[in-house]
């Protein structure tokens, strides 16, 4: 290389020697690879590798403090104080708190119906009951239709308000917030959220609030969400692992160890006293949800997930909605961990390892190093390492690690463990979108909206087909000059991210 001439490179118009572009192209290649793509891609091999361990390390610490909790952790029950609630002749209903149940719903056309049917329906004194309907629909049909089912239970003696804004202003969270406005909230003492597709149990409040009222350090109740429609299609056979992962492992480990984690923003019921002490609903990220519970914590309040307690819901069923979901949900709270890192960190409310959990496993791993390693490692260096034979990626980081994530990741919904293969897949192409989320996330600029250069019909999603064409071509040279048959993962992956960009995922598949 030390010989080459600046001819070779640049066309020597003048001597009227003329190169083929490919082949300026082809030298241009040689000359920087050596001292600039290999140095670079082998950094990011480290780095992807040290992501990888990180993520490691906390799939197994979860893994075994689940473990421990299943085989030696006593119930909620024992743990905390709790004694049912019951009627009584000479005190009739007074000794059961009054209650505010709170459903926000935005156009909810579908199921509307549901959640104030189910919510209606909770085995609770009337008396002692209050509904919020909190409505921010658009659609003067879908306002009509709810306000109407509302004074339809409103005439069986259901203690039920239908409630509109004249603006959206901080969307749920600012519903949720307007609602606890009202005069009569003074004489409430918890309120439990709902979203419009939940439908709880008719006990549900019997089996959750004597944990509020025995234990004056507990601010919130979690259940855990059951999918209804779970087998309607692939996608929802894939959102329901990825996310039994998160309550049978996360919620119940951060609840058992920690006494935190994250609400997920319904199907809880909350000390009011707890959300006020915490400032209240706050709008300024996309998980309202998560921020209230971060700042609560902070204030030296306890959180408790009850596992067996499960409230019926239903998961998108289309790829858009999906999508739009899970940048939410990723967005959020990496802006969240950006503005609130130096307030965990500055807090003395709050032991040294607590910190720890919240900053490290809780933000850092989980919010932000899980999204980056799936798409950078797996989407990104590996194939390009294909192109540059040069860096070397150890089988123990491209093989070993990821199989043992997968199979720790996968003990939260074992019915599905004949399609942990496509799970896979399917995670590696939602990375992306959760990859850019959590970067505009962290952005101190928040979000960006970036122009269309070209206008393509609102199915077909650019970014998956546009990375199916990469590691398709990635997948094609492994096949002819490559040695680690990568080819067989890239094309597979390929075939994902294009199913993806032409969004046909929806397919029904049988238990």
């Amino acid at each position: 290389m030390d010989g080459v001439s600046p001819k070779f490179v640049l066309p020597e118009t003048f001597d009227g020697v003329k190169m083929e572009i490919t082949g300026q192209l082809g030298m241009i290649w040689e000359l920087v690879k050596a001292p600039v793509i290999v140095p670079l891609l082998q950094l990011a091999v480290y780095i992807c590798l040290l992501m990888s361990l990180m993520l490691l390390c906390e799939r197994v610490y979860m893994g075994t403090v689940i473990v421990l909790v299943k085989l030696f952790w006593k119930k909620p029950e024992k743990r905390y104080k709790f004694e049912p609630i019951h009627d009584d002749e000479e005190l009739g209903s007074s000794n059961f708190p009054v209650v505010l149940v709170q459903i926000p719903m935005f156009n909810e056309r579908e199921v509307y119906k549901l959640s104030i049917g189910a919510a209606s329906g909770l085995s609770w004194p009337s008396d002692r009951l209050v509904i919020q309907v909190l409505d921010d629909s658009t659609d003067p049909t879908v306002k009509q239709m709810v306000e109407m089912e509302c004074q339809r239970w409103a005439s069986k003696g259901i203690n039920i308000t239908y409630q509109i804004r004249e603006n959206r202003v901080g969307y749920k969270a600012g519903a949720l917030k307007e609602g606890l406005k009202r005069s009569y909230v003074k004489h409430c003492e918890y309120v439990v959220i709902f979203d419009a597709d939940f439908q709880p149990e008719p006990d549900f409040l019997r089996r959750s609030i004597p944990f509020l009222v025995h234990n004056p350090n507990i601010a919130l109740v979690q259940a855990r969400w059951r999918f209804v429609n779970s087998d309607e299609c692939l996608l929802t056979r894939m959102q329901e692992m990825s996310l039994d992962y998160h309550f049978t492992v996360e919620q119940e480990v951060g609840s058992s160890t920690h006494a935190f984690f994250g609400f997920n923003g319904t199907a809880g019921i909350w000390r009011i006293a707890a959300i006020n002490e915490a400032g209240g609903w706050k709008d300024r990220t996309t998980v309202e949800d998560m921020d209230l519970a971060v700042r609560a914590s902070l204030r030296g309040w306890k959180f408790l997930y009850l596992g067996d307690l499960q409230v019926k819901s239903e998961l998108p069923s289309t790829f858009r909605a999906f999508r739009f979901q899970q940048h939410r949900w990723s967005c959020g709270p990496a802006n969240l961990f950006r503005k609130m890192v130096m307030e965990i960190i500055r807090n003395k409310k709050v032991r040294f390892w607590k910190k720890v959990y919240v900053i490290y496993s809780f933000f850092f791993v989980r919010k932000v190093i899980a999204h980056w390693v799936t798409f950078c490692f797996y989407c990104v260096v590996l194939p390009l390492t294909i192109l540059v034979p040069e860096v070397k990626v150890p089988i123990w980081g491209s093989v070993y690690i990821p199989s043992i994530i997968t199979v720790l990741n996968s003990v939260g919904t074992p019915r599905s463990i004949h399609l942990l293969f496509y799970w896979i897949l399917f995670e590696n192409v939602m990375s992306l979108h959760r990859t850019k989320a959590t970067l505009i996330g962290l952005n101190t600029k928040g979000l960006k909206k970036f122009p269309r250069i070209f206008k393509l019909p609102d199915r077909l999603n650019t970014l998956e087909l546009g990375f199916a064409a990469f590691l398709f071509v990635c997948g094609c040279y492994d096949y002819v000059h490559g040695k680690n048959n990568y080819f067989i993962y890239l094309f597979l992956q390929t075939m994902s991210f294009f199913i993806s960009g032409l969004g046909w995922i929806g397919t029904y598949v049988p238990s």
